[in-house]
């Protein structure tokens, strides 16, 4: 087997499981660093590319935390704000209103808060207050 044909076959084997529970920003890094341990620069746009895919399917928390996330938010019993139409990524937020609260450490993401909104636990990003992820 060629190496240039071995490169990205090693990626997306090595990256997978390293990136399985990453967003798009962490796995696209963390995909990086890992392909550029593996196979030089050539590796880290490879795994940088792969990582980010990777991390976009699976969301901020990933599969493995989602479920865990959403019996946590749901069971502190926090009021939801309603909000005219769909609960999506990317929504911003009202100003006024809406309470945000911190994520707890074992989930491992001081950069953002969750509040409910219509029945949903959503992760935002408190400085914009955009939602980031929905969490079902």
């Amino acid at each position: 087997m060629r190496f240039t044909t071995l490169l990205p076959v090693l990626a997306v084997l090595g990256l997978t499981a390293a990136v399985h529970a990453q967003g798009l920003q962490r796995g696209a890094r963390d995909g990086a660093e890992r392909g550029e341990e593996m196979a030089g620069p050539l590796g880290a746009v490879v795994g940088g590319a792969i990582g980010a895919a990777v991390g976009t399917a699976n969301g901020i928390l990933g599969v493995d935390r989602r479920e865990r996330f959403r019996i946590y938010a749901l069971g502190e019993n926090r009021p939801s704000i309603a909000l005219a139409g769909p609960v999506r990524v990317g929504t911003v937020l009202p100003e006024d209103g809406v309470v945000y609260y911190d994520v707890p450490r074992e989930f491992a993401l001081p950069e953002y808060s969750y509040t409910i909104v219509n029945g949903h636990p959503v992760l935002v990003e408190p400085v914009s207050r955009r939602i980031v992820e929905v969490i079902e």
